[in-house]
């Protein structure tokens, strides 16, 4: 890319051999000069370069989303599901509104203990409009195009406004110090970067004046004021850190579980049977699944194992990597500098690791022939080494959660045509090019799997509107509410 030499790994054994077990030298990142220095002012672990700052937030979140700290999570996530089983009942048609929706209030509960009802709130307008900014002064998005036959207006827009060569400041870093008077780019850039830090520090000030009053739910923000000190956070690295979960977790959460349905729309005959065997043999009909149930459920974590792989949201592996320094590899040599992008979408798609590897196939997982490959959980859609996503534990139990509870209570199938009575295809390919990659809109038929399984959703739901209750927005919060 210009004078910048860029390496793309295809390969799971490579990325492991140089993300992971090199990870000393593969931790920073590209140097990105308007949406790191400018935008972020480098607070941010996304564009963060590899070394003490760096250690010191990657100590922070992982504290604050890892084992113990992710299971405290699990009641918003848990009742946000029988809120989104109760909209696949009632709505079937909008399923995938209901999905954004979902993840877009469990990650705001996550981050800010304020969940939101509506994809029409104010500040999921706000963020999402931050981060499709984000998303335009990402150098790498225009590069991210796995299906580049497909486009979608509503998902496309960044990558349109993006472009090589969009901000010279890129190839001339010196750029950056020219005056906003007469680059009305950087102006507009450090207007953007202050409305974002002003939107997370509002809401982190909101949670702290909730601790104060000793009202104020488990959530990461919670967590980063109880530590702010120890780590001598400055204010825009605490907002920016716990904003940073919506576009971490919303997107990304909301992707798979479309892509979960896609692949039931399109794969369901040869799924569906055994997984509700094994629900109806573990649980039963008289309750849905929960996560003390997960260990006995090996083909429903097979299925959110295998929707990972089939259909990977970060097709680029996320933000490239960087090397601090020379290394060779297999005869290759790799300078000082390099950006390294490990590409997914090809990682996952390898012949030789997956058979068949655009047919689900839950089964892989369960028979053995993925003892080879590099990462043990069979796949790499959280990332490689010291860059791996922080948080993956919750990320996962998310998707088990709402995927076993899903495959429990409904039937997945093709949608019918009206005028024809014949089944509507799906196309697997069809998918939004940019830095997350989702299906485009499609139809899917959801059907309950009786009356005993709508009378326990119908209860689960009317019980978690009151315990949700608390999570709802004051009217103060910000000046921001639905």
């Amino acid at each position: 890319m210009g004078r910048q030499p860029t390496i793309v790994i295809s390969s799971a054994q490579v990325a492991v051999d140089l993300l992971e077990k090199r990870s000393n030298i593969y931790s920073s990142r590209p140097r990105f000069v308007v949406m790191g220095e400018l935008y972020l002012g480098n607070d941010s672990t996304l564009v963060m370069p590899y070394g003490e700052k760096w250690r010191k937030h990657r100590k922070l979140l992982h504290s604050g989303l890892m084992q113990k700290a992710a299971h405290s999570y699990r009641p918003v996530q848990e009742l946000e599901s029988k809120r989104l089983m109760w909209d696949f009942y009632t709505k079937p048609e909008q399923f995938l509104e209901a999905i954004e929706r979902y993840t877009a209030s469990v990650t705001l509960m996550l981050a800010f203990g304020r969940r939101v009802d509506t994809l029409g709130d104010p500040l999921v307008n706000a963020v999402t409009e931050r981060n499709r900014f984000m998303a335009s002064i990402n150098v790498y998005v225009p590069l991210i195009t796995p299906t580049a036959s497909f486009s979608c207006p509503q998902y496309s827009r960044a990558a349109a406004d993006s472009s090589p060569g969009r901000y010279l400041a890129e190839s001339f870093p010196v750029l950056k110090y020219v005056p906003e008077v007469i680059a009305p780019w950087k102006a507009e850039v450090l207007r953007m970067a202050d409305e974002g830090f002003h939107l997370f520090w509002d809401q982190c000030q909101m949670v702290r004046k909730k601790m104060l009053a000793g009202t104020a739910p488990t959530c990461f923000s919670a967590h980063i004021w109880n530590v702010k000190d120890e780590y001598e956070l400055t204010d825009r690295e605490v907002a920016f850190n716990t904003g940073s979960l919506f576009g971490a977790g919303s997107d990304t959460s909301a992707a798979s579980l479309q892509s979960f349905f896609l692949a039931m729309t399109a794969f369901g005959k040869e799924v569906l049977p055994r997984a509700w065997e094994e629900l109806d043999r573990v649980i039963g009909k008289d309750r849905p699944p929960t996560w003390s149930d997960e260990a006995e459920l090996p083909y429903i974590r097979a299925i959110v194992k295998e929707t990972l792989r089939w259909r990977p949201v970060a097709v680029l592996g996320g933000q490239p990597h960087a090397s601090i320094k020379d290394d060779t590899y297999n005869g290759y040599f790799i300078p000082k500098g390099a950006t390294m992008l490990s590409n997914l979408w090809a990682i996952h798609s390898n012949p030789s690791d997956f058979p068949q590897p655009n047919h689900f196939r839950p089964e892989r997982y369960l028979d053995g022939s993925l003892a080879h490959y590099p990462q043990s959980q069979g796949h790499s859609s959280f990332g490689w080494g010291r860059r791996v996503c922080p948080g993956q534990l919750v990320a996962e139990q998310g998707l088990f959660i709402s995927i076993a509870r899903i495959l429990w209570g409904f039937k997945i199938s093709p949608a019918i045509d009206k005028k024809t009575g014949k089944k509507i295809p799906v196309d697997i390919f069809a998918y939004t090019d940019g830095f997350n990659s989702k299906p485009l809109p499609f139809k899917c038929r959801i059907q309950s799997r009786g009356d005993t399984y709508v009378e326990i959703m119908r209860r689960e739901y009317e019980e978690a509107l009151q315990a949700l209750q608390k999570y709802e927005a004051t009217d103060d919060e910000a000046g921001i509410k639905a």
